[in-house]
């Protein structure tokens, strides 16, 4: 895109980023470990379902020398829900780092070196918070620029991602990048949308080549999605005495580490079952799993499990899958 058109066209957003902008809690401050907080939390996670999870957890963790001190209960337990959880052991990773040295990196640089931050994160605390800039390239900027300049790439290929990242960067408002990789941001989140795009309403329409050539659906290009498959297990409730009969992963497991679970029949093959208490469904990735709840009775569990008072359930960090399980008997 030629360089008048450019400017133009970041310029355009920037005046509809002021009139159309959300007003969302980490926007509200240039603070890096509130907004390295928000960045790490929306990854995979929607907008909707972050915002109570970030108000909570920065009660919980102020700052980043309350995460760095943070137990493996605590820091799970206030993560319980988003999923990832590896996600929150390189917080608290990154929270020791950072208050060893004394203060959060401010350079791009300097911020990527920290564990579980890639290029999109540092770009996006560097250019918010330290007016570095430096061009965010996440899904949602990928589909505006695909796209504004029409290109034909599939975006999970290595050699499309670095042609987009460099027209990010040249259309970075080298003046007010906080305010530019925040637009082009919303723009992708909230007009140019993935299966139904907002292009009547998109402040760049007439600068869009996909628009202009009538291949605004079309792109950007993607690979298929893998077939959806779907699994069915059963979740085995065996209480006895106000207690509840689960077990530990242990904190060193890739998946879930240090989480409560509760026992499945390949677990407890001595377990009777009573009744079905309900049934749902969890999506993750490509897989739907479809869960049968079954209250049981055991004589003698096996030593790998515990009891675990009943009223103690919110002090522990349970998956969602459990959670699930088990809201017909909160």
């Amino acid at each position: 895109m030629e360089s008048s058109k450019s400017v133009r066209l970041t310029s355009i957003i920037a005046a509809w980023y002021d009139a159309n902008k959300r007003d969302l809690p980490w926007r509200r401050t240039r603070d890096p470990y509130r907004v390295w907080i928000s960045e790490i939390m929306l990854q995979q996670t929607r907008v909707a379902a972050v915002i109570p999870y970030y108000e909570r957890f920065l009660r919980t963790f102020p700052s980043p020398n309350e995460l760095a001190a943070s137990t493996d209960d605590e820091l799970l337990k206030s993560w319980s829900g988003l999923g990832y959880y590896s996600r929150a052991r390189n917080l608290r990773e990154a929270a020791r780092q950072i208050v060893a040295r004394g203060s959060f990196p401010s350079t791009y640089d300097e911020i990527i070196e920290l564990p579980g931050i890639g290029p999109y994160t540092a770009a996006a605390i560097a250019s918010i918070c330290f007016d570095e800039p430096k061009a965010v390239l996440d899904g949602n900027v990928i589909r505006v620029l695909a796209r504004v300049t029409a290109d034909p790439g599939d975006i999970a290929n290595s050699k499309t991602k670095q042609r987009l990242q460099e027209a990010a960067q040249k259309f970075i408002d080298v003046k007010d990048p906080a305010r530019h990789n925040q637009a082009m941001m919303e723009l992708g989140a909230t007009v140019c949308l993935p299966k139904d795009p907002k292009c009547c309403g998109c402040p760049v329409e007439k600068l869009c080549k996909a628009r202009l050539k009538s291949l605004e659906r079309q792109l950007p290009v993607k690979k298929r999605k893998s077939e959806i498959r779907r699994v069915r297990r059963t979740l085995l409730v065996v209480i006895r005495n106000g207690h509840i009969l689960l077990w530990q992963r242990s904190q060193e497991a890739a998946l879930l580490g240090g989480f409560w679970e509760l026992p499945e029949p390949n677990q407890l093959p001595a377990a009777k079952p009573v009744r079905l208490i309900h049934e749902f469904s969890h999506a993750i990735t490509n897989r739907i799993y479809e869960f049968e709840v079954v209250a049981a009775k055991i004589a003698r569990p096996p030593k790998t499990f515990e009891w675990i008072r009943l009223d103690r359930l919110d002090a522990i960090p349970l998956s969602t899958v459990v959670r699930k399980a088990l809201s017909p008997l909160s």
